[in-house]
This record gives structure tokens, sequence and C-alpha cells, in this order.
């Protein structure tokens, strides 16, 4: 069952700025791991990589319900890259399943994502749902 889904956009030219200006930037908002991964980018790519990071987490602390600074910190939330490049996304304070995508262009930076309830969540609901609607609750769900 989806909990809800999150969008964030940036500007470009506001994300090279910070990276023009070094990695404090990078090091309040990626996790070490991330960091890991942006230190051995190209100067656009880093860019690229920063904004969609920066991107993801604000999406994700949309759809949590929150922003970020209150319930959800930059650290909670980690998007590293497979071999092809793919984002995956976790959280360590969200056990569901996060699907995520990040798309760029010359201009912008935008990043969706969708958190699903775990699927113990997902059982309890379908048999809350059984019980309110007068249903009998055969266990198959």
């Amino acid at each position: 069952m989806i909990k809800n889904i999150g969008v964030d956009q940036i500007e470009v030219d506001r994300i090279a700025k910070v990276v023009d200006r070094g990695d404090g930037f990078a090091r309040k908002v990626l996790t070490d791991r991330e960091f890991a991964q942006y230190q051995d980018l190209t100067h656009k790519r880093k860019i690229e990589y920063l904004g969609g990071r920066f991107a993801i987490k604000e999406a994700f602390s949309k759809a949590w319900g929150s922003g970020i600074g209150q319930a959800v910190s930059f650290e909670d939330v980690e998007t590293l890259r497979t071999e092809s490049g793919a984002p995956v996304t976790t959280s360590r304070i969200f056990t569901g399943r996060i699907f995520s995508s990040i798309a760029h262009d010359d201009h912008e930076i935008v990043a969706v994502v969708v958190l699903e309830e775990p699927a113990s969540w997902r059982r309890a609901i379908g048999k809350l749902s059984h019980l309110l609607s007068g249903r009998k609750n055969d266990h198959s769900s």
C-alpha cells in the first residue's frame, strides 16, 4: 500500500554555486557513503549528483509529511547508485520500500519518491478493513 509520494525540484545553477564553494554543503547533505561516491565525480557530475541527492531527501521528507529538519534529517535518507547508475534509496526511519527517480537537464533537477508501507502493515490494514466492513476475516491476505 502506498503511504505517500513526494516531489522536489532544484535549479542546477543553485547547486553549481555551492559546489564551486567547496565541499561544505556536500558534507552537510550527503551521508558518508554518498560523499564517497560524490568525491570520485567530475565537476558536472558532482552538481547533478549533489542536486539529485538533495532533491531526493527533500522529496522523501515531503512524502513523510514533515519536511527536512523536523522529523527527517539529511542523514536519515541515503541514495546510492547501482553499477548501471540507477538510484537506490534507503532510510533508517522508514522500513517499507522506497521507489525513487532523479531527472536532470541543464537547468533543473527533479526527484520523485514513493513510500510503500511494509507488508505487515498492508496485511494489518487489509484485516482491519475486512473487520470494519462487516465481512468475515478469512486470514488469507
